[in-house]
């Protein structure tokens, strides 16, 4: 088990967040934690009609990316992750800084980048009057390929772009795998860091959900939620689905006795991190998200006020199965309340779950949980202030994670 001890502590040092609620970490602050009530989203609900969209705020993202021709080589997608990415660095007070980002490690959540629908599409127009599809082929692609030789862009090139604008030069990994990805992601930075194999650690993940090309393969697998926007847990009823959110989410974690010794106050610290891949033969999910939380809840001593971050998606059956288990988890508790960031950012697939881990590191140094949206029994009111924060992931097909962070005094 990822199981966090004194001599090891892993801080959260430093938050990049952008999204569809603000630019920066102060206007997420701003936006979540200004009331009871979560604000109201932000959609674009005619651009793909009948989908929905969490689109990205306006970017100037040359505060992050200083070089017109690094900007002009990257899609949008690996633009929000760089911007993202220097956000929690210079939020962490390692931007800039040669000796501390020659160590620190980088590791990534990535799906395929984005396809070029332009050729694609010359491509199917081209080939409905022939039947010589190798030959259009090769009189298409060779002029229309990206330097990486392929249609799409690599999903590693994100951490090879943040390693060349922001100059970390420590080890880099990128894990693919949807929403797995995410939890693999962040359980393997706070494992290395632990077993002492890092003192810093960058890890996050970025989407881009304006693509038709993103929202036709979702589609083609049932996945999306169709016409007027409801909460997560209010789809289930007509079949569910997500909605996905354009979102770019990094956090610095950081060995407690490296950070101590540059004076840096803490977001909050990360107890443990688990990953789990069920079956899904009905039951399972709720099975295995049980036991991930048995398996990382019952060595910690501090029981102070718990918050739910889940990161359901709205898709059927999972979040049903997700919802199962939060409401065996708070009957047992009545300090304890859900917020299902889904509804307020999108599903951010790949980078939702280290979105899931920014945001409680808001909320435990904020001191508050984010105001409520969605169903009032499932996101009843949360008083005081969080002591723990439980992040859930189900992914919308396989796999599942939980990360507890906790306040440091």
């Amino acid at each position: 088990m990822s199981q966090t001890t004194d001599s090891n502590e892993i801080w959260v040092t430093g938050v990049g967040l952008v999204s569809s609620l603000g630019a920066d970490t102060a206007s997420h602050l701003e936006a979540l934690f200004a009331g009871a009530s979560a604000p109201p989203p932000n959609l674009e609900e005619a651009r793909y009609a009948p989908y929905p969209v969490h689109p990205l705020v306006p970017l100037d993202v040359s505060s992050q990316i200083p070089k017109k021709s690094d900007q002009k080589q990257m899609e949008l997608w690996q633009r929000i992750g760089v911007y993202a990415a220097g956000l929690a660095l210079s939020d962490a007070g390692i931007a800039h800084d040669p000796e501390r980002l020659d160590r620190t490690h980088l590791v990534v959540a990535a799906g395929s980048g984005e396809r070029d629908t332009k050729v694609d599409c010359e491509v199917l127009e081209k080939l409905g009057p022939r039947d010589d599809a190798a030959l259009l082929a090769k009189e298409i692609l060779p002029s229309a390929l990206r330097p990486t030789l392929f249609l799409a862009q690599l999903s590693n090139m994100l951490a090879g772009n943040i390693s060349i604008v922001h100059n970390v030069t420590g080890s880099s990994r990128t894990f693919m795998g949807e929403e797995a990805a995410g939890f693999a992601a962040v359980d393997n930075a706070v494992r290395r860091i632990r077993a002492g194999q890092a003192d810093l650690a960058l890890v996050g993940g970025a989407l881009n959900a304006e693509r038709e090309d993103l929202l036709l393969g979702y589609e083609i697998g049932h996945n999306l939620w169709r016409g007027p926007f409801r909460s997560v847990w209010d789809r289930g009823e007509n079949g569910g689905g997500f909605i996905p959110g354009s979102v770019g989410a990094f956090v610095v974690l950081e060995q407690r006795a490296h950070a101590e010794a540059r004076s840096v106050t803490p977001y909050a610290r990360i107890l443990a991190a688990e990953t789990e891949k069920a079956g899904r033969a009905p039951g399972e999910t709720t099975r295995a998200m049980a036991e991930l939380f048995a398996g990382i809840d019952a060595p910690t001593s501090a029981k102070a006020p718990l918050l739910i971050l889940s990161g359901a998606s709205g898709a059927e059956p999972a979040t049903s199965e997700e919802l199962s288990f939060l409401t065996d988890l708070t009957a047992q508790d009545q300090d304890t309340a859900v917020r299902a960031y889904g509804s307020l950012f999108g599903h951010g697939v790949e980078a939702h779950f280290p979105l899931g881990v920014a945001l409680a590191a808001l909320a435990l140094k904020r001191g508050a949980a984010p105001g409520a949206a969605g169903t009032g029994a499932v996101e009843r009111p949360f008083v005081g202030a969080p002591g723990r924060v439980l992040v859930t992931g189900v992914g919308h097909w396989r796999g599942e994670g939980l990360a507890l962070l906790e306040a440091v005094e």
